[in-house]
């Protein structure tokens, strides 16, 4: 093969393995993000304005809606968030659910059924989702399998290890499952650059 003709195949590879990252669309002032979930996205273990939304909007410039409800599991968030699409027209949701359905055990089939539900019904309303992942019940899981499986279904920008590495991180935490302010804050610094890296901001 020619020396030109390699640069050429290289450049469509390339070209190729570029257009198939996921990306956001860029975010303009009067836009709105969506954090959608449970008792992490509401803030439980610091008060409202450090809660991660608060945090992530204060940092960005961008409206930031807590739409977190303490204790809710994917097939409560599948119920409700049609409404809260409706009421809100974000132009990016931010998906972090189903840790409380991994505390109780759920069938693994069900959560993912459930999350697949909620980012096709985003999704029907023009709305971009960004997926984080939330670990299995063991030291080592950074996020369950089902979580990347649906990023990949969906081409979803995906952030498998956030939650993970602050549960791994005593001095972020509350108590055994919720984070402090110092928690919430890496959080939203974390998800803010994942925008960034995304063409969001």
């Amino acid at each position: 093969m020619k020396y030109s003709n390699l640069l050429i195949y290289l450049f469509i590879f390339l070209l190729s393995a570029c257009s198939d990252a996921p990306k956001l669309s860029a975010l303009q002032q009067h836009d709105v993000i969506l954090a959608f979930g449970d008792s992490l996205t509401q803030g439980v273990g610091a008060s409202k304005e450090h809660s991660y939304p608060s945090v992530l909007s204060s940092i960005s410039g961008i409206e930031v809606i807590n739409a977190g409800i303490s204790g809710e599991t994917t097939q409560e968030g599948l119920q409700r968030l049609s409404k809260v699409i409706e009421q809100h027209n974000p132009t990016i949701m931010i998906l972090l659910e189903g840790g409380n359905d991994i505390l109780q055990n759920k069938n693994p089939k069900d959560i993912q059924f459930n999350l697949d539900e909620i980012i096709t019904i985003a999704k029907s309303y023009g709305v971009e989702v960004v997926l984080i992942g939330v670990p299995e019940k063991n030291l080592f899981s950074t996020s369950a399998p089902f979580y990347k499986e649906l990023a990949d279904k969906h081409q979803l920008v995906f952030a498998p290890s956030i939650v993970s590495k602050l549960m791994k991180t005593p001095e972020m935490k509350s108590d055994y499952v919720h984070f402090n302010q110092a928690g919430y804050t890496a959080m939203a610094v974390s998800i803010h650059q994942l925008l960034k890296d995304n063409g969001a901001l």
